[in-house]
This record gives C-alpha cells, structure tokens and sequence, in this order.
C-alpha cells in the first residue's frame, strides 16, 4: 500500500484514521500516495488557525509578512523539480504545462511579496480620505480596513494545484489572515507537499497555514462568521455552498469561481493569413492544449466572420493536428493526460453531446497515443467542433451554456457585429474574453460592449501580438472571476486582493483622533 499523505492542522502533522483515497498516476495507472481525513478535530484545528496563526500574523506588519512570502518563495524555487515530478506523476502534464502551474504560483508569490512591502510597517489600512460629519471639519469620519479575526479555508479544483494554492493564500497571508487549504482530492499531492515544505521550514508562525486532504466533510460546519470561503469548481457545488447555513446563516464570506465558457472572438475587416487571424489562430489552439484543456480560463467558444468560417476550421485544425498526445515523459508529447477517469468520462460525455449539435472539424479520435496505453491512460485528443453558419450558431444552445472541461473548443460563426456579441454574451458572465483585430477603435468598442459580463476582456491586436499575456494566463496584477454562471465571484487584481480578507469599517471622531493613525 502506497504512502499516507498526513493532513497539517492545530499546528500539528495528523494522519486521517481511515484506510484513505488512492492517487494515481493518469498515464501509467499505477497507484501514487494516498489522502485521508477522516477522524481529524476540524474545530478544534480551526480554533488553533484564528486563536493562534491569526493573533500572530496581525502581530506583523504589512511588510513583514510580505517577507516572509519572499521567503517562500525561494524555498518552493529551491524545490522546483520535486515539485515538477509530482505534477508529471499525478496530473499527467507535459512540462511546460507543469510550469504554468507552478511557476505561476512562484511568481504570483513574488507580486505579492512586492506589494506588501511597499505598503510598509502598517497594520491596517485607510480607505479614503477622511469626511466631514459637522461644520468646520470638527468631527469627521474615516473608514479603515482591518484583517478578518477569523481564517480562509480554500476549497480548490483539481487543475491548479500549486497555483490555486498560492493565488489565494498570498493575498490571505499578507493581509494577516491565517489558511486552511483543502485541494482536490485528486491532484492533493502537489499541494501537501508545497504546504510540508513551509511549514516544515518554519518560514510561518503556527497555524498560519494549514492542510486537509481527503473528504471536505465537516469543514464548512466548522466554519464561524468572521472566517472566509474561497471555493473553484462547479457551479452544482457552488450552489450548494451558499445554501449552507455557515454562508446562509451565519454570514461567512464566500468568494466562489465556478463553470465559465469563455470566448475568442475575431472582429470583422480581418481575411485569412492577416496578423489578427493568426494570433486568433496560435491562441486558439494554445488554449485548447496546454494543460490538456484542463483551465478554467480556457477558450470553449471561437467566434468568426460567417465568410472566415471555413478559413478559420482548417487553419486551426491544421495546427491542432501537429499536437502529439501521450506521456508526458517523452521529450516529442506537447499534450498530457486528463487528470483521472473519471474526468476523462465527463469529457467524453460532454463532447457527445456538443455534437448532437455540431459538426466535428478536428477529431481528436484520429490522435494515436504516444507511450501511453489507451486502455489505461486518461489522455484523449483535442477536438474542434463548428455550428455550420449563422442560424447554427443561434441553435446550437448547448454550446452556449454546456462547459466541457477537456480540449474542446468551437468555431461559432456569426453575421455582424452585434450578432457576435449578442452569442457571446449568450455565456451568461465569463472570467475573459478575448478579441483580435487591427482596428483600435473596433477593439476599445467591443472591449466596453463584453467588460460587464466577464471578469477579464483581453484586447490583441498586431501590436501586442508578440508581447501579451495570453488568453488564459492569469496575472496577478488584473482581476481574476467573472458576473454570473463564472461565480460571482473576484480574485487577486494587484491589492485589490486584499479587500476579501479585510472588513471595512467606519471611525466616527475629533480629527486629532483620526490624526493618530494618519501619522502612524
């Protein structure tokens, strides 16, 4: 039997009584480590996270702790390539792959880190000038931010183990507040072993980080009203999250990020072979592949000119069809595995039903395994799909409302201009959208036309072709969650991280009081 992964909690590493979940490897099949929860003190372990990690973070000022997610930093840069052979071994990625995940945790540390030292040796914030209350000035208000009294818990997705860790703790951490993590429980290895590693180096105080791995049972019940929820997921679990009474009854603040079928679309006046065709092209495909289509963030819907339709399915096939699909361990694999089973079955089962209202333009079926076993790996193909012409695109309601999280995309041809953005925003609130033209002015319309119903519009044109950020990066310096069916819900955005984890507040007096903090 494989090793027991040990969950951290009341400053103490504690196995879970039960026999645990096995993780396994999604391309050779073979049984990884195992997670179990069962039997830990959830209250007593929460208690220890605010009574203990809480008073000893606020203790800090801004500055310190953006310290010590510098130190953190350097400690998961010295661990790299452990953490490069768990992601390979139990999420089934290619390298480059690996890194988004990876290396975008380390460098959104890093933001953060920067960020907080520049806020200084505060231990709160001002928000805003101070207003008058009565005449002269004599008595005024001042609103204040301060870190919650209570802690975080994450309850994050499969996809992101390492970076869906980090982007949330280190707005948490820095703002004083003290997390509970419980990933997915089948990529939980890298995230324990991210978690081992700080706590293990003393970078934190005690208990202001914590781990469970295995069932969430309990977790939320434990939850008091000045702790937070972070959830990434499905919008079914998303539902039940904010019917539960810690959310429903006693106020806790929730934070969710859940399905999103997000859209790239090309604007009219492009032909085929122009630069914005291109970059539609690359970036379509990139996303559709990196991380096997596994990203909350990636392209599902690619809306064109009804008379680029065609161009448009056979430039993107073309290089989709370049794609090799297999283990990640051989150097000549672009595209890994998805992370289990069970998600490849979910992706074919959505994929069938796309095509009950689409034509295929891409098989990934005709994509033959590279060292990998089709009877034991969960790899499967990247597929294109296509609505025909116009009058498909308006009928095709699955492929506006129905998120297959695999390498599937779209190609949804539309016939002006205010018919593609009516289809887009057919998606019912998005976490990005991305445009592509050469027409400035076009672009900045269509920006302000979809910002509302996203949480990120992601403007290309030939003259950020080279240097943008890419459709599906999330920086941590712009706002990650999108309005509606993507959550509701906000994420990093620079600073603006950090309101989550404070709770604003009014101070009513004298100006020589409010004074004192502004010379503080």
């Amino acid at each position: 039997m494989s090793e027991l992964l040990l969950n951290h909690l009341g400053g103490q590493w504690r196995p879970g009584t039960g026999a645990g979940t096995a993780l396994f490897d999604p391309v050779l099949g073979h049984e990884l480590v195992r997670v179990d929860a069962t039997g830990l003190d959830l209250p007593a372990g929460f208690a220890f996270a605010r009574e203990q990690g809480g008073a000893a973070l606020r203790a800090l000022t801004y500055r310190q702790r953006a310290d010590m997610l510098g130190a953190i930093v350097k400690l998961l840069q010295a661990n790299r390539d452990a953490y490069f052979e768990i992601a390979t071994a139990n999420s089934g990625t290619v390298k480059n792959d690996s890194a988004v995940d990876i290396d975008g945790a380390i460098y959104t540390l890093g933001i953060y880190a920067k960020l907080g030292a520049a806020l200084g040796e505060q231990r709160f914030l001002l928000d805003g000038e101070p207003a008058a209350l009565a005449k002269d000035g004599a008595f005024q208000s001042q609103h204040l931010q301060l870190p919650v009294r209570g802690l975080a818990l994450f309850i994050n997705a499969f996809n992101f183990p390492a970076w869906g860790l980090w982007e949330k703790a280190a707005p948490a951490l820095l703002s004083g507040v003290p997390v509970v993590v419980k990933p997915a429980t089948a990529t939980a290895w890298l995230t324990q072993r991210m978690v081992k590693d700080v706590v293990d180096a003393g970078i934190l105080p005690a208990g202001a980080l914590s781990v469970v791995c295995g069932s969430s049972a309990g977790l939320l019940d434990t939850l008091q009203p000045f702790d937070v929820l972070s959830f990434t997921g499905s919008a079914d679990t998303a539902a039940l999250l904010r019917r539960h009474p810690a959310v429903a009854e006693r106020s806790v603040r929730v934070n969710i990020e859940a399905d999103s079928i997000n859209s790239a679309l090309l604007l009219e006046g492009e032909a085929p072979g122009s630069a914005a065709f291109e970059l539609l092209v690359k970036e379509v495909v990139r996303e559709m592949t990196v991380k096997s289509g596994q990203k909350c963030t990636a392209i599902r819907r690619v809306f064109v000119p009804q008379a680029l339709y065609a161009a448009t399915a056979e430039a993107v096939s073309a290089r989709l069809a370049k794609t090799s699909v297999g283990n990640p361990r051989n150097e000549t694999v672009r595209m890994g595995a998805l992370v289990s089973r069970a998600q490849r079955a979910a992706v074919q089962q959505g994929l069938q039903a796309l095509k009950a209202q689409t034509e295929v333009l891409h098989d990934g079926a005709a994509h033959a395994l590279v060292d990998a076993d089709p009877a034991v790996a969960c790899c499967v193909g990247p597929s294109l799909l296509g609505t025909r012409d116009a009058a498909g695109s308006d009928a095709a309601g699955r492929v506006h409302d129905s998120e297959v999280f695999g390498p599937v995309a779209t190609l949804v041809p539309y016939r002006d201009a205010a018919h593609a953005l009516q289809l887009v925003r057919r998606g019912e609130g998005s976490l990005v959208a991305s445009l592509y033209g050469s027409d400035d002015a076009a672009l900045a319309d269509a920006a302000l036309e979809l910002a509302d119903c996203h949480g990120r519009v992601h403007v290309v044109s030939p003259a950020a072709g080279a240097v943008h950020s890419g459709h599906g990066n999330v920086m941590p310096q712009s706002l990650h969650g999108g309005p509606g069916r993507a959550g509701g819900g906000e994420e990093l955005g620079g600073l603006r991280a950090l309101n989550f984890y404070h709770r604003r507040a009014a101070v009513q007096a004298a100006p020589g009081v409010l004074a004192r903090w502004a010379r503080g």
